[in-house]
């Protein structure tokens, strides 16, 4: 499902180039939930953003779902494999705020030919327990009904592979437990889930843990 060979990713820094992926290998096959582990700076938002076509990297080889190669294809065409076969799930949830929480779930359908939004907005609305908030705008949700809603937008076009960065960092236990559950759900119908924490306790619900060091996976 994901397959990055030697990947490495350099930036300019104050005191020259800062390796940020340093040859990175990972086979991941699908339904799998694969954590990769580590302290803030050591490379994993950088590895989410490599892998899943966001962020070029400056050598190796990525490949997702049956060879695709993202960085083979204009900004375009990955911009639409984005749409058509990946989800997103970041810490601060990019909710839309001038949007209601149907509204900012609907929002993927955009982007492609869903015949019936509404309908699967309803289905996700009442998966995640937001039937009392589905027109409700973010900033009158809490913490944890943001999150669901933005996990909610990323199961929307029922993606291949979801990447979750950090998408338990501002939520209270109860909460991070309720979205590491799903993400869990999720691989169990056979999706996929690259999730990069620090939350310890995110890899209980993995299938497999990899830790991540300056740039290296240990």
């Amino acid at each position: 499902m994901i397959q990055l060979k030697k990947v490495t990713k350099r930036f300019d820094g104050p005191k020259g180039k800062v390796t940020a992926l340093d040859e990175i290998s990972i086979d991941m096959p699908s339904g799998e939930l694969l954590a990769i582990s580590g302290p803030s700076g050591c490379g994993k938002t950088t590895l989410l953003l490599a892998a899943s076509g966001m962020l070029r990297p400056d050598s190796g080889d990525v490949r997702l779902m049956d060879g695709y190669r993202p960085y083979d294809l204009s900004p375009e065409q990955r911009s639409r494999m984005r749409a058509d076969l990946i989800g997103f799930v970041f810490q601060q949830f990019h909710l839309i705020p001038y949007l209601t929480v149907k509204e900012n779930i609907i929002a993927p359908s955009l982007s492609l030919s869903n015949q019936n939004p509404e309908q699967r907005a309803r289905e996700l609305i009442a998966r995640f327990g937001l039937q009392e908030r589905d027109d409700h705008l973010p900033s009158q949700l809490s913490t944890g009904e943001r999150q669901r809603t933005a996990l909610a937008r990323a199961l929307f076009n029922q993606p291949k592979i979801i990447f979750a960065d950090e998408p338990t960092g501002n939520l209270d236990d109860e909460n991070a437990e309720i979205v590491l559950n799903h993400l869990r759900d999720y691989t169990a119908e056979g999706g996929s889930v690259l999730l990069v924490t620090h939350n310890a306790k995110a890899a209980d619900y993995a299938t497999r843990t990899l830790k991540m060091k300056n740039g290296r996976l240990m």
